[in-house]
């Protein structure tokens, strides 16, 4: 009865705000959650570090890694920001950008750079980073920190990371609050089992890295995975005698 009288709430609820005024309904729709997976990118334009960037313009045929920062000059985003122009070759081997987002302007962005690049010598953050110094940006981009506030109490992004496909719509996202720093590694090797699973069409286990062995989807017949790895495939043998755990290997 619990989960039910909540599923009728939920309903209730998003009924409610589909009937209030346009400003209203804005501002209800801004305290749900930020963007998740299958959810399309707004194409917003903004300054950056590089320039003007329109969003889905940036993103083009390629995938992008779209990330927040709570503020400029502070040290979990410092060492953030070191840690990913650390990886930003990696990410341009599999063709994948980097776009990151602060709630300062351009100029900040520009000093805040040089920190950066003095506490990692030899990292250059060559990616653009976006200014939203009006935080107009993480508004609607829905990556609103509901806890966090800077000095004056304005709002402050949450630490959101979304991968965003060719079809400007979000992949795979991650979301971390203002106190707990990401793992860049964790990134680059979620980035490498989305683009293996979309490539062959296969999912990826636990813990997976690249040149182990992928899944094959359950909604693929052997019939049809004969066909499509010619290398063949594994099925575990489990108590239930279901076959539906299946390895193989793709390159």
């Amino acid at each position: 009865m619990g989960g039910q009288g909540q599923g009728q709430h939920d309903r209730r609820s998003r009924r409610q705000v589909a009937r209030l005024p346009r400003d209203e309904a804005a501002q209800s729709f801004v305290a749900m959650p930020g963007l998740t997976i299958g959810d399309t990118v707004p194409n917003l334009e903004l300054d950056s570090t590089h320039g003007k960037i329109r969003i889905h313009d940036f993103v083009g045929d390629a995938y992008v890694i779209l990330f927040s920062h709570p503020g400029d000059f502070t040290p979990v985003c410092t060492t953030e920001l070191a840690a990913m122009a650390g990886y930003a070759k990696e990410f341009d081997k599999r063709g994948v950008k980097l776009l990151g987002i602060s709630c300062d302007d351009v100029q900040s962005h520009k000093d805040w750079i040089k920190d950066i690049e003095a506490y990692k010598p030899g990292r250059r953050v060559g990616f653009p980073i976006v200014a939203d110094p009006d935080r107009e940006a993480i508004r609607q981009l829905n990556m609103i920190d509901a806890d966090e506030k800077d000095t004056a109490g304005g709002e402050l992004p949450n630490r959101a990371l979304h991968i965003v496909g060719p079809d400007k719509k979000v992949k795979l996202s991650f979301l971390f609050p203002a106190c707990t720093g990401r793992n860049m590694a964790e990134v680059l090797r979620a980035t490498d089992a989305l683009l293996t699973a979309a490539r062959h069409r296969v999912a990826t286990p636990v813990n997976w890295t690249p040149g182990e062995r992928v899944v094959i989807p359950p909604g693929v017949s052997d019939e049809e995975a004969k066909e499509r790895f010619p290398a063949g495939f594994e099925t575990a043998q489990l108590p239930s005698n279901k076959c539906y755990l299946r390895f193989t290997q793709v390159d």
